[in-house]
This record gives C-alpha cells, structure tokens and sequence, in this order.
C-alpha cells in the first residue's frame, strides 16, 4: 500500500549541534563494508575515529592499523559515547542492539536499508507505515537521526569522493527531522568529498531505499569502478522521480 508524506512540522527546529566539522571525532557502530568506508574518508579529511562490531574490538586490530594513529577500535557503547557525530551501519535485524543511553543528544546516521531476506519481514515496513529512519529514531529518541550513506555501493563512496568545487563531484541524499543535524551532516559530508540534497523528514527516507531510482545507479553500475558521478541535479531528479510502494 501507498503511504502519506508526514509532515516534519514542529521537528524540524533548528538547534545547535555543538559538532564543529574541523574537529570531530566520527564513532561507528558497525565497521563492514560502509562503515570501514567512511573510516577511511574520515580519516584522509582529519577526522580521528572509533571503530565498533559486534565481534569485539580484537577484531578490528588490522583496520585500526591500516587506518593509523588517528583510529582506535572500542566496543558500540565506548563508540557512541565517543563520537561527536555517530554512525550507525549495522544490518537492520539488528538496530534494537545499538546503545541508547551514550547517544542521547547526539547526532546519528543512519546507513540502514531493509533487506527483507537477510532482517526477517518488518511488517510496518511491508505495509509503508514507517520507514527505516524512523525505526532507528524511535530506538534512540533523545539522538538526532538523519539518513544518510544508504544508497550508495561502498566502492562508488570511495572511489567518487572528490574536493569541494569538483566539476565531477557527487552528491548524497539525507533525510531527518532536525534541522541542525542535517545540518552538521551536510558539513561532514562536503569534508568527506560529497554533496548533500535534502530529501526532506525521516518520514520521507522511502525515496532512498533499495530498489528507488537514487539507489546506486546515479553513482554507475554495481560492481563496476571506477564508477560515475552524480550530481546534485541527478539526486533531485532521482528523488523525485521516486514513486511510493510497500518496502
């Protein structure tokens, strides 16, 4: 079934992050094949870094040294509490699992996307009554939650990361219902080598979920590097063009 936009309004108030994009210190719960991604962008922009997974931080002892003196590996909980700005990249079966209580106030990404085959069947997401933002958001209600990462293949992020003012530099959609975070986003992102285009509330993440026309074809085909950019002018379209349907 179709689902209703949702209006952000009054969530969407502009706060202040207290998150200076020169000096701060990215947390990841979750270090697969994004969250080593933006480690390693996170780093090459100046960023220190603390890793997490669910298998423990002696797990991660070679990204940590691939990484340099700028990463250090700690569990989800030491992660969160790290982080200026945090990023949440776990598969989605497992999103109750992250730590509430360190990430209260903070800002969080979320790089979810619902795999039905691989997280179980999510029947408010079968149905389109929420969406993956939301989901993680109601977990962490006192955190800021903005959608971001998820339509991009790991090698596209790493390969098409270009400097600001780039003719050929790529953009991101972002998703949330606070102003400021999206924001702070927004300023860590243009550090890391993106572009952001503002798809509006958490409510609205739908358009950049598996299978919408922004999901990873903008940036070139899966599997194939070094990949193609995609513009701001591309995102919007792509978003746009983005129809409502069950998950």
């Amino acid at each position: 079934m179709c689902r209703p936009s949702r209006s952000a309004a009054g969530r969407n108030r502009p706060r202040s992050t207290g998150v200076r994009a020169d000096m701060t210190t990215i947390g990841l719960i979750g270090s697969g094949n994004i969250g080593s991604t933006v480690a390693r962008l996170a780093v090459a922009a100046g960023h220190d870094v603390v890793l997490s997974n669910s298998r423990g931080p002696q797990t991660l002892q070679d990204l940590v040294s691939e990484l340099g003196p700028k990463a250090r590996a700690a569990t989800p909980a030491e992660a969160a509490a790290a982080g200026d700005i945090v990023v949440v990249t776990v598969p989605l079966r497992a999103y109750r699992e992250v730590p509430a209580e360190p990430l209260a106030g903070k800002v969080v990404i979320d790089t979810n996307n619902y795999y039905p085959e691989r997280d179980g069947v999510f029947d408010e997401l079968e149905d389109g009554s929420t969406t993956t933002g939301e989901l993680l958001q109601r977990h962490l209600p006192e955190a800021r939650v903005v959608k971001g990462f998820n339509n991009i293949w790991f090698e596209h992020l790493r390969s098409l990361a270009r400097p600001a003012g780039s003719a050929d530099r790529s953009a991101l959609p972002i998703a949330g219902d606070d102003a400021a975070a999206k924001q702070a986003v927004t300023e860590l992102l243009d550090g890391l080598g993106f572009d952001t285009v503002d798809a509006g509330p958490l409510a609205e993440n739908w358009r950049t979920q598996r299978d919408t026309p922004v999901y990873v074809s903008p940036y070139g085909a899966y599997g194939a590097l070094p990949g193609t950019p995609a513009s701001a002018q591309v995102v919007r379209d792509a978003l746009a063009a983005a129809k409502p349907t069950t998950a």
